[in-house]
């Protein structure tokens, strides 16, 4: 069986994806009771279906990228293909529209889910990212690394207290590749967190590296990065029990 406890998905989403289609699925139900001749049930979920293709804009919002629907093409599909039926155009027509303004729907509840997203699952905040580090550990990845273990009480302690900073791309990079000898380069993060949970709900999936002095953490999403600090190592020597 599984534990969702332990599934990360983006609950937020789940719930304004349901609220979504649950408004189409009403819009629906209306405009069948209002018709005379009822069609037959899986066919006017084809018909919303088809109806969502469109030619679409995008947007970006708050990082997010949002689809703007601009032509109804699956509309002009669905006529095309029953206006040569007798009654059949006049029958879906309404349904085909619902499927092309179920794309601004959607849109809205995007629209509304994103500041709800945002309250429960703060990018400012390392929790948001690492909830859980129970099978959680560290692996090198440079060369310049000491053997380290993961201090996980000390994680769990600190992590309310982790403080999103700068990172210093430019100055780490002199200070690395630029003004460092090449036979004695450091890594500035040589350890990777492997197996931390993110908050249940979040969906997130990032990539965590921790700094050489373990106060630091890089979180690596798919969009962007986020580097945190803390005020203590969240490493210990590797010869001292876990």
């Amino acid at each position: 069986m599984i534990n969702l406890w332990n599934v990360s998905f983006d609950i937020i989403g789940f719930l304004i994806g349901l609220l979504a289609w649950g408004t189409i699925g009403y819009i629906a139900y209306r405009i069948y009771t209002k018709q005379s001749e009822k069609p037959r049930l899986w066919k006017i979920v084809v018909v919303i279906i088809v109806g969502l293709f469109s030619f679409s804009i995008n947007w970006t919002m708050f990082d997010t990228v949002l689809e703007i629907s601009i032509l109804p093409l699956g509309v002009w599909i669905l006529y095309v293909g029953l206006k040569g039926k007798e009654g059949r155009w006049q029958t879906y027509r309404r349904f085909a529209w619902l499927g092309f303004w179920a794309n601004f729907i959607f849109l809205a509840t995007a629209l509304f889910s994103m500041p709800i997203y945002n309250a429960i699952y703060p990018d400012t905040k390392a929790s948001t990212y690492i909830s859980s580090v129970k099978n959680a550990s560290i692996v090198t990845i440079h060369p310049s690394a000491i053997e380290m273990v993961l201090n996980k009480e000390t994680v769990v302690n600190q992590l309310d207290e982790f403080e999103r900073s700068r990172i210093l791309n430019e100055v780490w990079y002199e200070e690395t590749y630029i003004n460092a000898d090449s036979n004695k380069r450091n890594e500035r993060f040589p350890y990777l967190l492997i197996d931390a949970k993110p908050k249940w709900g979040s969906g997130t999936h990032s990539t965590i590296y921790i700094e050489e002095d373990g106060k630091g953490i890089l979180i690596s999403t798919k969009d962007k990065q986020y580097y945190f600090r803390a005020n203590s190592s969240v490493l210990k020597g590797g010869d001292q029990s876990e």
